[in-house]
């Protein structure tokens, strides 16, 4: 059974920053992705951030390259997203999810897993 824990959310002023943690538990032989998610009030999900788990290749959407930063630590089966510089626009729940097998996209229905979510909230 895999279960994904996300934890590092809060709140901070525009500008500021936060790193998002995502632990996951139980083993699933073909793992191929790693991927953020974000949700704001009335929008529907995005796709953030991915990486590929075995070439370890990054994926961004246009909106947080150059602030955003995923990274996996294979042997604490943590994946992490730096975020810099956030403004309110980033304001939502943001979500990890793991892929498995094909390819590392942000279609969300190629995610089985998903965590249940943490809040990222920045003021002006």
């Amino acid at each position: 059974h895999v279960q994904l824990v996300e934890s590092g959310g809060g709140s901070v002023q525009a500008g500021g920053s936060l790193r998002l943690s995502c632990a996951a538990s139980g083993y699933t032989y073909n793992r191929n992705c790693m991927a953020w998610f974000r949700q704001a009030p009335g929008k529907e999900r995005e796709g953030v951030a991915r990486i590929a788990t075995g070439s370890g290749n990054t994926y961004y959407a246009d909106s947080v390259k150059g602030r955003y930063t995923i990274s996996q630590d294979s042997a604490r089966n943590t994946v992490y997203l730096q975020m810099n510089n956030l403004q309110p626009e980033d304001t939502a729940t943001y979500y990890c999810a793991e892929g498995l097998g094909g390819l590392c996209t942000d279609v969300l229905g190629d995610f089985p897993y998903w965590g249940q979510g943490t809040q990222v909230t920045a003021s002006s």
